[in-house]
């Protein structure tokens, strides 16, 4: 996988993969969420991609990346809410 946005190839942990069965989010939803959702910074290299799906009965969907040579997905979250 590959994303455009952040110009970097995506590597998703095995944890992730696990992560996205079972809250049955697909590599399409993983990428839309990559290329188009909102970011938080963690720190420089940690980030999380939030999206409202509102299609989804869990609705926003999140992913904990590592921003390095590659955009590496550590997990797959449902139902997430963003803290200030």
């Amino acid at each position: 996988m590959y994303s455009e946005r952040f110009q970097r190839n995506v590597w998703i942990t095995n944890h992730a993969r696990l992560m996205m069965e079972e809250r049955s989010v697909p590599e399409l939803l993983l990428l839309d969420l990559l290329e188009t959702g909102n970011i938080k910074e963690k720190t420089a290299r940690d980030l999380w991609i939030y999206k409202a799906y509102p299609e989804r009965p869990d609705n926003l969907v999140c992913t904990a990346v590592m921003k390095g040579q590659a955009i590496i997905i550590k997990t797959v979250m449902v139902n997430w809410q963003l803290e200030e």
